[in-house]
């Protein structure tokens, strides 16, 4: 008989939709940071969907590689993309990134150095295009006002003190994870506020990390997404008002174990 695998500590979750042209690049820059490092890993795409060719990409990476793994799912959002990936990782500490790698990999060692000696630990840290340290590279003016007028909303509405909720990347203890994605609702833009609302009301520590962003061309943020985004704050709020947030488990005392404690 076998011997069952360890459970890796990182893992990476990439929802994608429609990402044949480049998922095969994102995946050998993420395997090539990853192999860096002192910690092992794994990286979980999750198909949203497609009707290109991403999925036969991705089974083609994982079969060359048993630490990618492919999760197919239906056409149903980037949110429940997320969802699904990070309950299905097995890391002890989770990494959500964007299939477009608008943040290099090698910021990730942010994330990790802000887990180093924090007390209490953090168990949701959170790129932030805002944070001390941050660099915006390439983002058309409109864009950057759009997306500040927006955060000035989620702010006022939900998350006051929070500079940048929707930077798409997010690192997650596997405590966090299995405690708040199970309670997410909406599987849209705005998914992130609610992850993040959900986390503030059941105590678990959010920490911005500043990083370097570059604006792809190629983005699909559109109008119709940022209205939609809009009324899905006014939803997160009204759940919050309603109680539909309740019974969420508190953190353990203990705190979120540094990565250099869960890499062998």
């Amino acid at each position: 008989m076998s011997a069952v695998a360890a459970a890796p500590a990182f893992s990476v979750v990439v929802p994608a939709y429609n990402e044949a042209a480049g998922i095969a690049d994102t995946v050998q820059r993420l395997t090539r940071y990853l192999a860096g490092t002192a910690f092992s890993w794994e990286i979980v795409i999750v198909d949203d969907g497609s009707a290109d060719a991403t999925v036969a990409t991705v089974e083609a990476l994982a079969a060359a590689d048993s630490r990618i793994r492919l999760v197919r799912g239906g056409r149903h959002g980037k949110g429940a993309a997320v969802r699904r990936g990070m309950l299905e990782a097995s890391g002890a500490w989770r990494f959500m990134a964007d299939a477009d790698l608008s943040m290099p990999p090698g910021n990730i060692a942010r994330f990790v150095a802000e887990l180093k000696g924090a007390e209490p630990a953090p168990h949701v840290l959170i790129g932030s295009r805002e944070a001390p340290g941050s660099e915006r590279v390439g983002e058309p003016w409109r864009r950057h006002v759009v997306g500040r007028a927006f955060n000035l909303l989620v702010q006022a509405v939900v998350l006051p003190g929070i500079q940048d909720t929707q930077c798409g990347f997010k690192l997650f203890s596997a405590e966090a994870a299995t405690a708040l994605f199970p309670r997410t609702t909406i599987a849209g833009f705005a998914f992130d506020v609610e992850v993040l609302t959900l986390a503030r009301l059941a105590g678990y520590g959010v920490r911005e990390v500043g990083i370097e962003w570059h604006c792809r061309p190629d983005s699909r943020v559109s109008g119709w997404r940022g209205a939609a985004a809009f009324a899905d704050i006014l939803r997160v709020r009204w759940n919050g008002w309603t109680g539909r947030y309740r019974g969420i488990p508190a953190p353990a005392a203990s705190g979120p174990a540094e990565l250099e404690r869960v890499c062998c």
